[in-house]
């Protein structure tokens, strides 16, 4: 980081925004006049700079990032796409086991889809990890052209960073909760230990994940932004965690038989849940979108 007053290519941060202790805007002037915004989600995902709106984004948008595998951003978004697709379709047959039985599927084979959706979701996870902890520098830092790729990275303060090192350690843990439901023969008690627990600390993770991808989209404790396509990745993600987190609440095996309307809203949950998942992922494929007339300085009047 420059010194302070120190001013690096020119460009000098002249005003930062963010919700305490995060800061997730700034607004950056050149030497000739020239204003640039920073805004961390854009950054930390190589964004276009300008904002995309909800109605854009379905209707210009979507069939342009159907298929773009050099982009990163969309690697991320499609398999977040695919491991919510699997959680939403194994929760769809949980709650339908007359489907299930007609496609010759056991409890034991719904779990298995379970499993198989936890192992995208951990791969985007670290896959969007990785991007956060290798964002280039900022507008007035010097760019460190022998830097070496971080593969975890340590940003404690950056919104972003946070975001994605606790969802990425939540996705880990599904994938121990959802590998584990596969043992045969469990207790109530080795059903919470290994079962519950995992799926109730991750999901406290992913709670904590979608909130500050949240601040960090609208730059205070809470924001309505309606016009802006990542506003609602970020509310229809945080809904997701909200049921993931209400799913595994209902999901602790006590003593005794199963109570089957508590099962029900648990997976209920996890399916409402997996669909939130489901559209947040499908809306970060047009984010990754660029247009060469997207412009990322603007001129100060006069």
């Amino acid at each position: 980081m420059p010194e302070s007053g120190q001013k690096s290519q020119g460009w000098e941060c002249i005003e930062s925004t963010g919700a305490p202790p995060f800061t997730t805007r700034r607004l950056f002037r050149h030497v000739d006049g020239t204003l640039r915004e920073w805004l961390s989600r854009k950054h930390r995902k190589d964004l276009i700079a300008r904002e995309i709106g909800l109605a854009e984004a379905l209707g210009k948008l979507l069939v342009r990032c159907l298929w773009l595998p050099r982009e990163l951003n969309w690697w991320i978004g499609s398999l977040f796409a695919v491991g919510a697709l699997l959680f939403a379709a194994a929760s769809a047959l949980s709650l339908s086991p007359d489907l299930a039985s007609a496609l010759s599927l056991s409890a034991t084979d719904v779990n298995v889809i379970y499993f198989a959706g936890s192992i995208p979701f951990t791969t985007a996870a670290y896959l969007q990890l990785y991007q956060a902890a290798n964002a280039g520098a900022l507008p007035d830092e010097e760019e460190d052209s022998e830097s070496r790729r971080k593969l975890l990275g340590w940003k404690p303060l950056d919104a972003g960073w946070l975001s994605c090192a606790l969802q990425f350690i939540g996705t880990i843990l599904f994938n121990f909760n959802t590998l584990d439901a596969l043992l045969p023969g469990l207790s109530w008690f080795e059903t919470d230990l290994l079962v519950w627990i995992p799926n109730y600390v991750g999901s406290i993770l992913f709670l904590a994940s979608g909130y500050l991808a949240f601040i960090e989209i609208c730059h205070y404790y809470w924001g309505w932004q309606p016009g802006n396509l990542s506003w609602w990745i970020g509310s229809i993600n945080l809904l997701g965690c909200i049921g993931f987190m209400m799913s595994a609440f209902f999901a602790f095996t006590a003593p005794g038989p199963e109570v089957d309307w508590i099962v029900m809203v648990s997976v209920a949950f996890t399916l409402q849940g997996a669909i939130c998942f489901f559209l947040g992922a499908v809306l970060m494929l047009p984010e990754t979108v660029r247009e060469e007339d997207a412009a990322t300085v603007k001129q100060i009047p006069g």
